[in-house]
């Protein structure tokens, strides 16, 4: 007889990006390891962009349930002037020139310093409520609650003193060692309720799950218990394109897929391909630079001021399947590290994509981090430090010529292990655990 779950997550299909992914896989997978899901998702999200064929993975018989949820954004868009059915960015990214800075950094303050931990805050009691009832008259075995946003921790915190029934904590990023973190202009009162929380999430849970080595590490030395890595990972159901792409032959493209914030900003990358179409003729005519997202005006002016800006092809958001397609033609993957004290740690979801596409990458970031570190392993590709010129320069160099003589390059190894499937297995092990 399977084991019933409950998970609590703020992002859910038809709401795209990188946050859904994580647990819309585990949830199509978790069946085949004795596991039933229930979801518990807002009926009204913010969502940073939507993205219908996600939901083709939803199991049709799942039981999601809903509810309303305020948040203040409304406030906020009329505050610094923007439209009502304008997405909020993530990561402090910013599109146009003309933003009021003032009005932006006043909106920061206020969101960094009373909404804690965020937004979402008042989700919580309501949630809270409506659970307690509907768990009260269905059992569960265990709650799963999935941040950021870490409002959601906070039910699932609740819910579990009331209950006391087993709690699964997954962080898919750090709290309080996030990298916009210093941005949010708090108070020293804001600061410690911050890291009060997160102490309290992280001490009360029954498990907790985090999405690579580093943030064990970092995680340790607030709270010293043990963590389970489970990373990010591929479906290999999304490989199977109804229309398959090979490779542009015609043109080099170098693919970044994913918001390029004013953190993610490759100069250096710039720099050479600056040098590169100067020296290179053929370069200079085949070069695509292609961003698959939003783009900070950051990035755009770092871009321009190396003279690489007529090589940029923008695309605004895209379903996922056509960033499958994406990754799949690009002749070299760009993966960006954020610019930030916790680089190390970052191991975005994109990168397992990446991994599975075959194509090269190129990572710009501590060649120390975590995701050097899976680029290295698996050899899909070379990782280069946020200053390094000279040997990035050499590498691309190398990469264009096999373009040119229609040559493949690299040999991925180790690959399977971040399947989503496989990575549901190991899910369902730490579940089987707190609930026995």
């Amino acid at each position: 007889m399977k084991k019933k779950v409950l998970i609590i997550t703020y992002y859910w299909p038809p709401s795209g990006g990188g946050g859904v992914q994580r647990w819309l896989k585990f949830v199509k997978y978790l069946r085949q390891f004795d596991w039933d899901p229930v979801v518990f998702t807002p009926e009204n999200p913010e969502m940073p962009a939507e993205d219908t064929s996600m939901m083709k993975d939803i199991p049709k018989d799942l039981l999601v349930i809903k509810n309303k949820i305020w948040e203040p954004y409304g406030f906020y868009k009329k505050f610094t002037g923007k439209k009502r059915n304008e997405k909020i960015q993530t990561a402090f990214l910013t599109e146009r020139k003309n933003s009021p800075r003032m009005l932006e950094n006043i909106s920061v303050w206020v969101r960094g310093n009373f909404f804690i931990p965020d937004a979402r805050k008042f989700w919580i009691k309501p949630s809270v409520r409506q659970l307690s009832q509907w768990l009260k008259e269905h059992p569960v075995d265990v709650i799963v609650t999935t941040g950021p946003p870490h409002s959601v921790h906070l039910i699932g915190l609740k819910l579990h003193r009331k209950l006391n029934i087993p709690w699964l904590a997954d962080f898919r990023d750090p709290w309080t060692n996030i990298d916009f973190y210093d941005q949010l202009k708090l108070s020293r009162y804001a600061d410690k309720k911050h890291h009060r929380l997160e102490q309290d999430v992280l001490t009360s849970a029954s498990a907790v799950t985090i999405v690579s080595p580093g943030m064990d590490s970092d995680f340790k030395k607030i709270v010293d218990r043990d963590y389970v890595v489970i990373p990010n990972g591929f479906d290999r159901d999304d490989l199977k394109l109804k229309h398959p792409v090979e490779p542009d032959r015609k043109h080099f493209t170098l693919s970044h897929i994913g918001s390029l914030t004013k953190t993610r900003n490759a100069d250096n990358l710039w720099k050479v391909l600056g040098e590169l179409v100067h020296e290179d003729e053929d370069l200079d005519r085949q070069l695509v630079l292609k961003n698959v997202g939003k783009i900070d005006v950051h990035a755009v002016d770092s871009i321009t001021k190396h003279g690489v800006d007529k090589y940029l092809q923008r695309v605004d958001y895209i379903p996922h399947e056509e960033v499958i397609a994406e990754q799949q033609k690009a002749s070299v993957l760009l993966l960006l590290i954020n610019n930030t004290p916790n680089a190390h740690l970052v191991l975005t979801g994109k990168i397992f994509e990446y991994l599975a596409s075959g194509r090269p990458i190129i990572c710009i970031g501590p060649v120390w981090g975590n995701a050097a570190e899976i680029v290295r392993q698996t050899k899909c590709g070379k990782a280069f430090g946020f200053e390094e010129i000279k040997e990035l320069k050499a590498e691309i160099k190398r990469l264009f010529l096999a373009h040119q003589k229609g040559q493949e390059v690299g040999d991925c190894v180790g690959v399977d292990q971040y399947d989503r499937k496989n990575l549901t297995e190991k899910l369902a092990g730490v579940l089987n655990e707190i609930s026995s």
